[in-house]
């Protein structure tokens, strides 16, 4: 059990396991952490990230990528897509199952929770104010930033050893995390910064195929936002950073 398919399966399960764990634990009543608020919620999203990467790395996927949105720009970058859809099966299924399993652990809260709304938004991710071109923007935008900031950590500039300038080893991964809780304080209040097709898209297969209590439905209208901004912000991204050679 130690390839780069399984390196992304796990990884991005561990992710959306422990992501979608503290939406759950902040929305859902009866919980301790209940109402604790963006902050948490934005430290608890850093904190699955870091997670989620070091174990797709310990289990064969050096990359870490789980988001086909970084798979895309990767491919873009290097001009290889052989292994595009693979990954992004990987990551979509272990999204699924990251889903499934907050959904299991959170099992008694689901019926002390009155609104459907508050229940989706456990699994994924809406407008706070309905606006598509606005919200496919936030996206886009959060998204290119997450691609561009991530090229510079690991670029020759920042990292490469013998400069002065480079990563102590294994430091990436938390400036990642950094990376990623910064885009959630600063840009994550317009749409619950999805900037991951995955992360969106498996939790709300898992909403709407798991007989959750009240559960209302699972916002299909919503759905391609979070798949088309961040593939787009990535693809843009990944021009940039080809041609700049970093």
């Amino acid at each position: 059990m130690h390839s780069v398919w399984f390196g992304e399966f796990l990884g991005t399960l561990v992710l959306v396991l422990l992501g979608n764990g503290v939406n759950a634990g902040v929305t859902l009543r009866r919980s301790y952490a209940a109402d604790s608020g963006w902050i948490v919620i934005t430290a608890g999203w850093a904190m699955a990230v870091l997670c989620g990467v070091l174990v797709a790395q310990a289990f064969g996927s050096p990359g870490a990528n789980l988001n086909p949105a970084i798979t895309l720009a990767v491919a873009v970058i290097g001009g290889n897509y052989s292994q595009v859809l693979s990954f992004w099966s990987a990551q979509l299924l272990g999204a699924m199952g990251g889903a499934a399993l907050m959904a299991l652990h959170y099992a008694p809260h689901w019926a002390l929770t009155p609104g459907p709304v508050d229940k989706l938004g456990v699994f994924c991710t809406n407008g706070a104010v309905r606006s598509p071109l606005a919200n496919l923007f936030s996206e886009v935008l959060g998204t290119a930033v997450l691609v561009v900031v991530a090229g510079a950590i690991f670029s020759h500039g920042v990292a490469a050893n013998g400069t002065g300038l480079g990563l102590g080893a294994g430091l990436g991964p938390w400036l990642v995390a950094c990376l990623v809780w910064g885009i959630g304080l600063s840009l994550g209040g317009t749409t619950g910064y999805a900037i991951n097709p995955a992360r969106d898209l498996g939790p709300r297969l898992v909403h709407a195929l798991l007989p959750i209590p009240g559960k209302g439905g699972s916002n299909w209208r919503y759905a391609p936002i979070p798949i088309v901004g961040p593939l787009l912000g990535a693809a843009l991204a990944g021009l940039l950073l080809r041609y700049a050679h970093l």
